[in-house]
């Protein structure tokens, strides 16, 4: 059967070998899996989600029942006292520009306490000239550097202790930086430091890539604000787009504003048919980030076992769902992304090349055969072209199909 797939016997040989030996990996995923579940079932059933939910407004989308008990729910599972859930954010990266805008005025002081945030937040911000930024509004940016791969506590506290910033940007995922991604356990310590000396400033965390991997969410830690996209793992790959933004009632309040208009917030955006998609990937999420979290654990073991570098590890603590693998060669690199398209069900006929992606400093090369364009829950691939040539890959709606196209993405590199 794999060899049919192109893989051959001494690879097929080595995933068994990482399938037994994964076992309690495994079933710590499962155990996360199970009570994330119960935390949306327990949702549905509070709000009592119903056929009626799956209708669809146009226009204006006033009274949108689906939409409001939608928005109820997600609050319920984030344990977050309101909620956002619009498919008029275009991606994670709108929400957070939306959540921005929302908060901050012109004099207030925005830090990020983990360094420079992803490359596409840069044009937002000012650290890109645009004279539609956060810069431009007169809105002024710091940034203090991670030590290694936890927060500057001391400097943080000593920063925020002077009570001039207004919000505090925490982003989970590493971004296409080298970074270990954030753990629940260090967010929650930073937090706790930070309401220390200063309770007014609002906290928020980009946690796009990190829901449903723990058991906690960024505002159960503290946070007055978490982000998130809804074709990463949220929408469990059956949410068509969208995004959400969920917290304080006022903050959420504000962000609704900014998204439509103030005065109207959220009694406003026509659902178009999509409520059905948004609730059932909710329900299918807990399992699809179970699949993605053992497709990237089989990932890690396989190629450590091959010789290259990889992040995190097969057997460490996970906060989301991306791994990395770090090839040092251009020609790996793209081979292997090619590989994880060419084991893909939707365009696998198709050859990612690297491009000058809009956002992006340097040319990025992205594979993803994905239902969904740029669903990054589906098994997907993508780096920039800069050393030490490291792989970025996140997703897989089953471990089964995940494990697939990693075997075709590593015999890919392995071909003469």
């Amino acid at each position: 059967m794999y060899q049919d797939f192109g893989i051959n016997e001494n690879l097929e040989k080595l995933a068994d070998e990482a399938e037994r030996d994964l076992k309690e990996e495994f079933a710590k995923i499962d155990l996360s899996c199970t009570q994330n579940s119960l935390k949306v079932l327990k949702a549905f059933q509070k709000y009592k989600i119903a056929e009626v939910h799956f209708g669809q407004t146009t226009g204006y989308g006033y009274d949108d029942i689906g939409r409001d008990t939608i928005e109820k729910v997600f609050a319920e599972v984030l344990k977050a006292e309101d909620a956002l859930v619009r498919t008029q954010f275009i991606s994670g990266t709108h929400a957070i520009t939306v959540a921005l805008f929302a908060c901050l005025r012109p004099g207030d002081t925005m830090l990020s306490i983990c360094g420079k945030p992803y490359d596409t937040l840069d044009a937002i911000i000012g650290i890109e000239e645009n004279p539609s930024s956060l810069k431009a509004y007169q809105i002024h940016y710091e940034q203090i550097e991670l030590e290694g791969n936890d927060f500057d506590i001391p400097s943080i506290v000593e920063r925020v202790a002077k009570k001039d910033i207004r919000l505090i940007e925490i982003q989970r995922s590493r971004g296409y930086s080298l970074r270990h991604s954030l753990t629940i356990d260090k967010i929650e310590n930073v937090i706790q430091a930070i309401r220390s000396v200063n309770q007014e400033v609002i906290i928020m965390v980009d946690n796009c890539y990190g829901e449903f991997v723990a058991e906690r969410e960024p505002i159960e830690l503290g946070a007055d604000l978490m982000v998130g996209s809804l074709i990463k793992n949220l929408g469990g790959g059956l949410a068509p787009n969208g995004a959400y933004i969920a917290g304080r009632k006022d903050l959420v309040g504000l962000a609704a504003e900014r998204l439509t208009s103030p005065g109207q917030g959220k009694e406003v955006g026509p659902t178009l048919g999509i409520n059905k998609l948004i609730l059932q990937g909710l329900y299918m999420a807990p399992q699809v980030v179970a699949s993605s979290l053992k497709t990237a654990v089989f990932t890690s073991y396989l190629l450590e076992k091959l010789g290259y570098l990889v992040q995190p590890r097969f057997d460490e603590v996970r906060s989301d769902i991306v791994q990395t693998i770090e090839f040092g060669d251009e020609e790996k690199l793209i081979r292997y992304c090619q590989g994880i398209q060419s084991g893909s069900a939707i365009d696998s006929a198709s050859v990612p090349i690297p491009w000058d992606m809009p956002g992006y400093t340097d040319k990025v090369i992205m594979a993803a055969g994905a239902f969904t364009m740029g669903s990054s829950i589906e098994l997907s691939c993508d780096a920039p072209i800069r050393e030490p040539y490291v792989a970025f890959q996140q997703g897989g709606l089953t471990f089964e199909y995940g494990k697939l196209g990693v075997l075709k993405a590593i015999q890919n590199i392995m071909k003469e």
